[in-house]
């Protein structure tokens, strides 16, 4: 099974995906956890150039371009792999990130998004958990957080409340795919609705 966990910046969804991995792994099944951009070795060098340095480093179009070559060599060297190995991929974000920041918010270049994903990667989660937290409480999170990894945080909470809209326009268009997560409460509770969800 292949797992992508989204939302916005400081959602919770990177401790959720680590979270099911650890309960799967107790359950006896193998699972490699990952994310996105990075989980191979080339996508982890392409991930310095996109999170790190000034917000609007990149034009929302080489941005794009970024993404989906990180991906691809994620989706060469360990999604599908793994996926061939019988294992259970969980990767903290995926194709729907990029639908979201630089089909919907960033840019309107969504039908450029769909195009590239369907030449370069074609490949979807078979479930995908869209983590919706309040903006403003996910932004805290990441300010909290710090390290250099905060290009995106520093575009400031208005741009973090339109991925949100558009996280859940995404969970609407793909309701067999997607299961919108209840971000409040504590870690265990959110983790519990992430299990509930689980086909």
């Amino acid at each position: 099974m292949f797992i992508s966990f989204e939302g916005i910046d400081g959602s919770g969804k990177s401790t959720q995906a680590r979270r099911l991995a650890d309960t799967l792994r107790s359950r006896g099944v193998t699972v490699s956890l990952t994310r996105e951009p990075g989980g191979s070795e080339g996508a982890e060098q392409i991930r310095k150039l996109l999170v790190e340095g000034r917000g609007e480093r990149w034009s929302p179009e080489t941005e794009l371009l970024l993404f989906t070559a990180a991906r691809r060599d994620h989706v060469e060297r360990l999604i599908r792999p793994a996926l061939a190995r019988g294992e259970t991929v969980i990767s903290d974000r995926f194709a729907d990130s990029s639908r979201v920041y630089q089909g919907l918010v960033r840019a309107e270049n969504r039908q450029l998004v769909e195009d590239l994903h369907r030449l370069v990667i074609g490949i979807e989660p078979d479930l995908t958990c869209i983590i919706d937290t309040d903006p403003a409480t996910a932004r805290g999170r990441g300010a909290e957080r710090g390290g250099t990894e905060d290009r995106f945080e520093s575009l400031g909470l208005e741009f973090q409340k339109r991925l949100r809209a558009g996280f859940l326009a995404l969970a609407q268009e793909f309701p067999d795919r997607i299961r919108l997560i209840d971000g409040s409460g504590s870690q265990d509770e959110v983790a519990a609705r992430v299990l509930a969800a689980l086909p």
